[in-house]
């Protein structure tokens, strides 16, 4: 029971690690030195489904699947939930962001609560910067209250 306990802890506690991790990329990586890959994300000035800035997954998704590996053949066990937790988020990252946010496929149309227009109104404003200086709002799942307000 306490081991179970812990993988939850761990787990959480790496999902909740990520959200930070994603604005820390987000900010001084994607808007900073591979902003050549994050650009076409701002400026869509491309037909296709799929954007350069799609590769960024990859560094995550390595470093989750170097976490089962290490777990399930090196046997360190704290790595499974690591790895899950980083695949959570990715997850939720996608659905968030590029599903319900930039709507890449047409679900979640209708998710109008409290939260859905706060977390949609930040990264309007996050977009409306077309260049890679003068961001704000970095985040995904944790935006300012101020965006969850009825008036800016």
């Amino acid at each position: 029971m306490m081991n179970a306990i812990y993988w939850i802890i761990i787990f959480l506690v790496t999902f909740s690690i990520m959200e930070y991790m994603a604005w820390f990329t987000h900010k001084y990586v994607m808007h900073g030195f591979l902003w050549s890959l994050h650009k076409d994300h701002h400026h869509k000035d491309h037909n296709s489904r799929f954007e350069r800035n799609d590769t960024f997954f990859i560094f995550y998704a390595i470093i989750s699947m170097g976490c089962f590996y290490t777990w399930s053949y090196e046997g360190v066990w704290y790595c499974l939930p690591i790895g899950l937790g980083i695949m959570a988020y990715g997850a939720a990252y996608f659905i968030v962001h590029d599903i319900f946010i930039h709507q890449r496929f047409k679900w979640f149309r209708n998710a109008n609560n409290w939260y859905a227009k706060g977390v949609r109104r930040a990264h309007k404003i996050h977009h409306k910067h077309l260049g890679k200086e003068d961001g704000e709002c970095f985040g995904m799942l944790l935006v300012p209250f101020k965006y969850f307000k009825n008036k800016l």
